[in-house]
């Protein structure tokens, strides 16, 4: 699949030309002969002989940027001189920080802020220690925890290498939901550890979110950690992309007038995500569905199905996945399963459908092809015969991105404060979403609205803490939202 240039790999070279002559077109001629995109062109120093410039290119790769850089050394009187890597640079020292919330001026800051007056304050939570959600950040803290075993695409790469990612999600909470979240990178993939860890720094903290930790442990870890803490725990792998999906599927059968109950679902990939995904459509109405993973169909037939008893989580997973799904108990491959389906849904691997595959869909299929960067089918050859496409990519029309959940729905939790998070909760926050795409805007390129609609935090924070309040799971004295 042809990939265009992508600010994701974006350069800024400097570099001095003559003040008189063609280098400067030359200089944009050949990037544009490279395949890449001049995206800024600024002078920075000017002389009678000389210009300095910083020209910010597009590349598709590290590699293709190179060439770029290459290609330009080519250009008489071109000298270059710093090449920055733009990603890096805004990655330089971390993505987010610590900040005071008061100024610390005098000696009476002082005293207030730390001793002795903070003294007055450990003794009163002491005394009741519920206190500290109304005197300290637990109210407004969310733990990001991983063991860097599965991060984003790249696999098992570790705690260090996972800080990145955990950093960003840290600024996305803030972003988008003004909550202070903390990156937590474990150096241990031991769930017994990891539950340990975690319920350990709990105290600290009104909700736990999950992050890139692999199948099938994440089952285990999650479910350990809801029995036993007294906050939300949330894995968002799981549940924010279920609730996205949901939501996206949502306004997907408005536009192709079908209703959940009434279609026949074909998802590839029975892991984390998929396995949320499908636990959270049934509970919305779905009847019919089929699931296919790498050995394909899953079946009653299977004989890597096992008990919960029996000790295998992912065994267990399918166990469920074959008692849940496929009525009619059909065997085969994925591509065998797809055919006459209304809607496919994949969280798999690259390529594992084609066009073909695609036109043997029903009329007016919807097709979300997840896999990330590269889906399981490529998008322009879905659209030629399906009516809805979506994607996990920001290239195309109908972004599923979790970023349009997680911080709603952790602001619904700490506004109520919540003790736990459930399907109700889940299911509400997936209709809200929907709703957010008026019926006036609702088409087949716009069946979710994007991360930056000023809308979605706040209309999902909304919905979760109703439906906490409706399960009784609202404190008291619980806090209005922070997002408007």
């Amino acid at each position: 699949m042809a990939t265009a240039p992508s600010v994701s790999y974006s350069i800024t070279v400097r570099l001095e030309v003559p003040a008189s002559g063609t280098a400067v077109s030359q200089l944009t001629t050949a990037v544009e002969s490279s395949g890449g995109s001049v995206t800024g062109l600024d002078v920075t120093a000017s002389g009678h002989e000389k210009l300095r410039i910083d020209v910010t290119i597009a590349a598709t790769s590290t590699a293709h940027a190179d060439e770029i850089v290459h290609k330009l050394n080519d250009i008489d009187g071109l000298v270059i001189g710093k090449v920055s890597d733009r990603t890096f640079l805004m990655h330089l020292g971390g993505k987010i920080e610590m900040a005071s919330k008061h100024p610390i001026r005098n000696r009476d800051d002082l005293s207030m802020v730390y001793t002795p007056g903070v003294a007055r304050v450990c003794m009163a939570i002491a005394a009741n220690p519920e206190d500290a959600r109304r005197l300290t950040i637990k109210r407004n803290s969310v733990a990001v925890v991983t063991d860097g075993s599965a991060v984003l695409g790249l696999g098992n790469i570790g705690p260090k290498a996972a800080l990145p990612v955990m950093e960003g999600k840290a600024a996305l909470f803030k972003r988008f939901a003004g909550i202070d979240a903390w990156p937590i990178c474990l150096d241990t993939q031991d769930s017994d550890e990891i539950v340990a860890i975690v319920k350990a720094i709990a105290p600290g903290f009104a909700g736990i979110n999950l992050e890139d930790i692999s199948a099938p442990r994440c089952f285990e870890i999650e479910a350990r950690l809801r029995e036993a803490l007294d906050i939300p725990v949330f894995h968002d792998d799981q549940h924010g992309t279920a609730i996205v999906v949901l939501a996206a599927l949502t306004n997907a059968l408005r536009v192709v007038g079908k209703k959940i109950e009434d279609v026949r679902i074909v998802m590839s990939g029975a892991g984390a995500a998929g396995t949320a995904i499908l636990k959270l459509l049934i509970a919305a109405g779905l009847k019919y569905a089929v699931v296919a993973d790498i050995h394909g169909v899953v079946h009653s037939g299977r004989t890597d199905l096992v008990d919960a008893s029996a000790g295998s989580e992912q065994g267990s997973q399918l166990r469920w996945i074959a008692d849940n799904t496929n009525p009619e108990n059909i065997t085969g491959t994925l591509r065998q399963a797809v055919r006459g389906a209304d809607v496919f849904i994949g969280v798999s691997a690259p390529n594992v459908l084609d066009g073909e595959d695609v036109a043997a869909m029903a009329d007016d299929a919807i097709v979300f092809a997840l896999a990330n960067p590269d889906p399981e089918v490529e998008p322009s050859v879905a659209r030629a015969t399906a009516a809805v496409v979506a994607t996990g990519r920001s290239d195309f029309p109908n972004q599923i991105n979790n970023v349009l959940v997680f911080p709603g729905v952790f602001r619904g939790l700490l506004d109520a404060q919540s003790r736990t998070v459930n399907t109700d909760m889940m299911l509400a926050a997936a209709g809200a979403l929907a709703d957010v795409v008026a019926d006036d805007e609702i088409n087949a390129n716009y069946i979710i609205p994007s991360v930056f609609n000023d809308k979605v935090a706040g209309a999902v924070a909304g919905a979760v803490r109703e439906a906490a309040k409706a399960c009784g799971l609202t404190a008291p004295h619980s806090v209005p939202s922070a997002v408007q």
